[in-house]
């Protein structure tokens, strides 16, 4: 039995915590708002997932310390908007050396363009870091459908370590060692999965879905390998994984907001209806510029792009995208 820290009470963090707890651990979450912990304390249920039971050896807690003190591991589960910030108030009761951090989070910090990896690395030099990633939702690991997750660090402790307090007969853990290219694959599938979105929203269909995942992951494994990515990753769980699986699904909170644009919703129209943070959005903008100052080709990007952000009409983007200058497959 480990001691495990859980900072943020999202679907994810809470279904991590649901998951962890019946592998017999005894987890402890951090939550900002307190009627999110009363309601996982005293009704034993979380608002994002409401018809699962939440574990006996669960408790949330608001603070910090309260939380770290003594926990073997700890996985950061909030939004990439915030989790700077956040690290930066619990840093001071981080052990280094006895408590690794996970990142189970998929994202990139918008005002830098790092990495998570990079951003708790920077608030907290010599952390421990991994990061865990793969197709997954919420939804599906609260009630136990078997799952299969990749957890890349450098340091081969921490994945043993990891592997150790998730592995059951429902969720199996491969390793890697390429942290950088498990955050970018799990980063940027969000975009092309609310491309997928848009797709849905006009009323297209499998033939589509196929394409943008195709080619999605074409645009993807250019800017993850420039970035510092192997290729191989990106065909792999945290990568090609990921990408079906947020396309396909009505679980993914990206495809749904993309479905939204698709529609005619606005982006404040789109974020209040889904009423989760959209990491897609912020990724678009940061993929963007990143392809630009590294001057890549990526179509799909650049069109939803524009259609966020210049107003560009989605049945205008695809017809611009299938009429481009023909190519040979890459």
């Amino acid at each position: 039995m480990k001691n495990i820290a859980i900072i943020g009470s999202g679907s994810w963090g809470v279904a991590l915590a649901i998951h962890l707890a019946k592998n017999g651990h005894k987890i402890k979450i951090w939550s900002y708002e307190k009627e999110e912990a009363d309601l996982i304390n005293n009704q034993r249920k979380c608002k994002f997932l409401p018809n699962v039971e939440i574990p006996d050896n669960i408790e949330c807690k608001l603070d910090y310390e309260e939380v770290i003190k003594g926990a073997d591991l700890i996985l950061q589960v909030t939004p990439s908007k915030f989790t700077r910030n956040i690290v930066r108030q619990y840093a001071k009761y981080v052990d280094v050396k006895k408590q690794p951090i996970i990142v189970c989070s998929k994202g990139i910090e918008k005002e830098t363009t790092l990495t998570l990896d990079e951003v708790i690395l920077q608030e907290i030099p010599n952390a421990r870091i991994g990061a865990l990633s793969g197709p997954s939702h919420a939804e599906e690991v609260s009630i136990a459908v078997p799952t299969l997750l990749v957890i890349a660090s450098e340091d081969e402790k921490v994945k043993n370590l990891v592997q150790d307090v998730f592995m059951n007969e429902y969720m199996r853990l491969y390793t890697s060692n390429d942290v950088k290219g498990v955050e970018l694959g799990g980063a940027l599938k969000n975009i092309i999965a609310f491309c997928s979105g848009v797709a849905a929203g006009i009323g297209f269909g499998d033939n589509t879905f196929a394409a943008l995942i195709t080619r999605g992951l074409v645009e993807i494994r250019k800017l993850g390998i420039a970035l510092g990515g192997k290729e191989e990753t990106f065909y792999g769980l945290s990568g090609l994984g990921d990408l079906i699986v947020t396309c396909l699904s009505e679980h993914s909170r990206n495809r749904k907001a993309g479905k939204l644009i698709g529609q005619g919703k606005t982006i404040e129209e789109t974020k209040k209806e889904v009423g989760m943070t959209i990491e897609s959005i912020d990724n678009i903008e940061v993929a963007k510029e990143l392809s630009d100052k590294l001057n890549l080709e990526m179509p799909i990007l650049n069109s939803v792009y524009d259609i966020l952000y210049n107003n560009l009409d989605p049945k205008e983007a695809v017809k611009s995208l299938m009429t481009r200058k023909r190519k040979q497959e890459d």
